[in-house]
């Protein structure tokens, strides 16, 4: 068998993790598919960037190849803080970008991790295509590249042969795919098993924290945010809502919309899944207990919500998520 070429792009300031996690991944691929006579390792890996010398995030050398034809191109993401310069960042790794480029045109499939795809958009790649990144920064990405149709609740995103993964762990996600590919489900699972890694992960909205996420909206929308926040048990009233404001239910709808991209009732909607989240980590209410807190009449209708926003039903969130200092649930009422 002739392995596939993998080759990982490391430039300065990217998370060496996500240099070495796919590679160590497939190494393991390779001992599993060995294991079960599947054959020899088929994947040649190598650290390539288009520098002499590589200083990851952290400070940490690392020593890299030249820039040779591969199979699949990775292209790791980098730090991204308050006080990181986006535009300077992008602007100082012009070299990768055009690496990437040029690898693509040479017919390499490029994969990116995390917000490696600000690289790949940077590059060219992305757009009029379907991409993921972390959903901490999906907004600003959707802002900066608006031909690019962020799926932002997904882990993996592969269009046309560009693929693009969500946050930090989510390279585990594409690589396991990869070898599933490649290797077959039984390699796959079983590699998944060795590295204590969950292999039926569809979505990255559970583990999206809204706290975390820049406040969007000016001072009206934020009032409106910060009254809804603060009532989320009230039945939704539009006209109330809107006397409460002293505006029309029309103004009311077009200025919330034009400041916060969305509906008041949209948005209600994710502050009570936020605060049903965080009940369902930290009590030990029923289900039932907590849709009615978040104002939610119907646990039903609770439940298709809840599943729409994180998927995941409330109550296997709440096995996947529970504090360990939590009490524990308590039982559902037997039907009389």
């Amino acid at each position: 068998m002739v392995p596939l070429r993998v080759s990982v792009l490391a430039y300065p300031g990217c998370f060496g993790s996500e240099v070495f996690g796919v590679i160590d991944l497939l190494t393991m691929a390779g001992h599993v598919a060995a294991a079960q006579g599947v054959g020899e390792s088929s994947y040649e890996a190598s650290i390539v960037s288009p520098r002499r010398r590589v200083t990851l995030s952290g400070g940490a050398g690392v020593d890299v190849c030249a820039m040779r034809p591969a199979d699949v191109l990775i292209v790791p993401g980098f730090e991204i803080s308050p006080a990181v310069d986006l535009d300077a960042t992008l602007a100082d790794l012009r070299p990768e970008v055009a690496a990437i480029r040029a690898r693509a045109a040479a017919g390499t499939a490029v994969v990116s991790i995390c917000v490696g795809a600000f690289l790949l958009a940077e590059a060219g790649l992305l757009a009029g295509r379907e991409a993921t990144t972390s959903w901490l920064y999906a907004d600003r990405f959707a802002r900066r590249y608006a031909d690019v149709r962020v799926r932002a609740e997904q882990l993996v995103v592969t269009d046309d042969g560009v693929t693009t993964t969500a946050a930090f762990s989510a390279m585990y996600d594409f690589a396991l795919r990869f070898v599933r590919e490649h290797d077959g489900p039984r390699v796959a699972r079983s590699t998944a098993r060795v590295a204590l890694l969950d292999d039926a992960r569809a979505t990255q909205s559970a583990y999206v924290d809204v706290g975390l996420l820049p406040a969007v909206g000016r001072g009206f929308s934020l009032g409106v945010k910060r009254w809804l926040d603060q009532n989320l048990e009230a039945r939704y009233d539009l006209p109330a809502l809107a006397e409460e404001f002293g505006v029309s239910t029309r103004t009311l709808l077009r200025r919330f919309g034009d400041e916060a991209g969305q509906t008041p009732l949209s948005y209600l909607h994710t502050a009570r899944v936020r605060r049903a989240r965080h009940l369902l980590e930290t009590t030990d209410r029923t289900v039932a207990r907590i849709a009615a807190d978040v104002g939610y009449r119907n646990p039903g209708a609770f439940a298709q919500v809840f599943t729409r926003h994180t998927g995941r039903q409330p109550s296997a969130y709440r096995a996947a998520f529970r504090r360990h200092d939590a009490p524990a649930p308590r039982r559902e009422p037997a039907p009389s």
